[in-house]
């Protein structure tokens, strides 16, 4: 797919699948922007893309005043938005009877408050006819012990999404959601036994994990023009993980 002169903005974007996503963008021959909270994350992830089209900013957007500074970032380059994704989250896991209201507030400010108001804040720099893409979870669809707090979060983030659809339709803004199953990112590799990835791939159709490139190349699809006719739509990369747990 052909990304010349289009500007992307990842959220998230300095690891896993907005790592990827980046990289795909990059090879495709887009300009990109990632952001992260982590400015050593971020810096290795430019010497891995090693790109004069890639840009970095820390930028927390799990509050307000780093939203701000992504925005503020945009509109002082000038650039209009041909693809933002928004990537950034994080889960906290454990039964219901032991989530503190830390645990609660910092996963909805992450998750919904961020790309609620990320997307709030650079609307008016979104060229028309871009695409909006929001990194959600099977995890909405489920319900799966211990998760009740980032399924909450992800639900919620599928309902701004397609609302977003219909209030972003006038100007010809494309805006859908990618929904991953287990994905096999760098971190979980490296904290996950063997045995725990085992027993996780046992329990998808296709009986392995995802990998972040295949991610990004749904996302790439479903930004380029071959997808100019889907808005509203949640798409699930999941090798058949809800599906094969309602078997």
């Amino acid at each position: 797919m052909d990304f010349r002169n289009k500007n992307i903005v990842i959220t998230g974007g300095s690891t896993g699948i907005g790592l990827a996503c980046a990289e795909a963008f990059i090879a495709a021959g887009a300009k990109v922007w990632i952001t992260g909270r982590n400015s050593a994350n971020l810096h290795l992830a430019a010497s891995s893309i090693n790109s004069i089209n890639l840009k970095t900013l820390v930028s927390d957007t799990s509050n307000l005043a780093g939203i701000a500074d992504l925005e503020k970032a945009i509109a002082e380059s000038g650039i209009k938005i041909d693809v933002l994704l928004l990537n950034a989250g994080m889960g906290l896991f454990g039964p219901i009877a032991t989530v503190t209201e830390a645990d609660f507030d910092i996963q909805f400010n992450t998750n919904v408050k961020g790309s609620f108001f990320t997307l709030q804040q650079l609307m008016p720099h979104l060229a028309n006819g871009s695409s909006v893409l929001f990194t959600s979870s099977t995890a909405a669809s489920a319900a799966i012990v211990e998760s009740s707090v980032y399924a909450a979060t992800k639900a919620a983030i599928n309902k701004i999404a397609a609302i977003a659809a219909n209030e972003l339709a006038p100007r010809k803004i494309r805006v859908n959601i990618i929904s991953p199953g287990p994905i096999a990112t760098a971190g979980f590799e490296s904290t996950v036994a063997s045995e725990a990835k085992a027993q996780l791939a046992a329990g998808i159709a296709l009986q392995r994990m995802g990998k972040p490139e295949e991610i990004a190349k749904t996302v790439l699809f479903l930004s380029s023009d071959d997808a100019a006719f889907i808005s509203g739509t949640e798409l699930l990369v999941d090798g058949g993980f809800i599906n094969y747990a309602l078997k």
